[in-house]
């Protein structure tokens, strides 16, 4: 059974070769990194930062158009479902998933294109990149809810907008009409109904307590999402939303 997350706490919720596989034959393999649980029901939680948290050295709306262009590759060429993208000065966070249980190959293609076109537009001397993306499964609708949350209010947490919806580099934009849908959002089941719309960003615009969002932060930087005991006792994330 495919995985598809539940919304937001407020819902009950050929044998001849194609072009695109002769032109993944031509992309080389990835290098080795550390296990990690391959799954195509599962989305993941992505992200990538730049060299020495350098910032992308571009103005934002040109790094923007990079990367959704090739997000748009990575939807066509390699069936990567994207649920969520949001591109910050330095570094980017992605919700996908991947049917084909190809997201290293997705992925190393996604890194290389863009750092050769972002070094190559800005004409940076150093790679773009200060290393591999790092992924996080996401085994249940719940962790869901608490990366898809962590995602969308990182602007919000940095200072850089007010509300969810205000900061320009990221795909609620499109899926709220506020300008033309660039990402190529597929999974995404939270933006229904009028009031669906209203109800999801009260909550991503709610501020967590500040524990619990190092709680989300610490549990994405494991291979699988899993939250940590709190003074030996169950996290309350594990029964309430972000």
């Amino acid at each position: 059974m495919i995985y598809l997350p539940l919304g937001p706490p407020h819902l009950a919720s050929q044998n001849e070769t194609t072009p695109i596989q002769a032109f993944r034959l031509q992309i080389l393999p990835s290098m080795p990194r550390p296990q990690f649980i391959q799954s195509s029901q599962h989305p993941y939680h992505i992200t990538a930062r730049c060299i020495n948290r350098d910032w992308f050295g571009l103005e934002m709306p040109y790094a923007w158009d990079i990367m959704t262009r090739h997000l748009h590759f990575l939807h066509m060429g390699f069936d990567i479902r994207i649920h969520a993208f949001v591109l910050m000065s330095n570094h980017f966070h992605m919700i996908a998933r991947a049917p084909e249980e190809n997201l290293s190959e997705a992925m190393g293609f996604f890194m290389r294109e863009t750092s050769r076109e972002i070094t190559r537009s800005s004409d940076r001397i150093n790679q773009t990149y200060g290393g591999r993306f790092h992924r996080s499964m996401i085994s249940s609708p719940l962790y869901y809810l608490h990366a898809y949350k962590y995602l969308y209010r990182n602007p919000v947490e940095a200072g850089l907008s007010e509300t969810v919806e205000e900061y320009e580099y990221s795909s609620l934009r499109g899926l709220l009409g506020h300008r033309w849908l660039d990402v190529p959002i597929t999974e995404d089941e939270n933006w229904g109904s009028f009031d669906t719309r209203s109800e999801t960003l009260a909550w991503l615009n709610a501020s967590p307590q500040k524990d619990h969002w190092e709680e989300v932060r610490k549990a994405l930087k494991k291979n699988e999402f899993k939250l940590s005991k709190v003074n030996k006792r169950t996290s309350l994330l594990e029964t309430d939303a972000l």
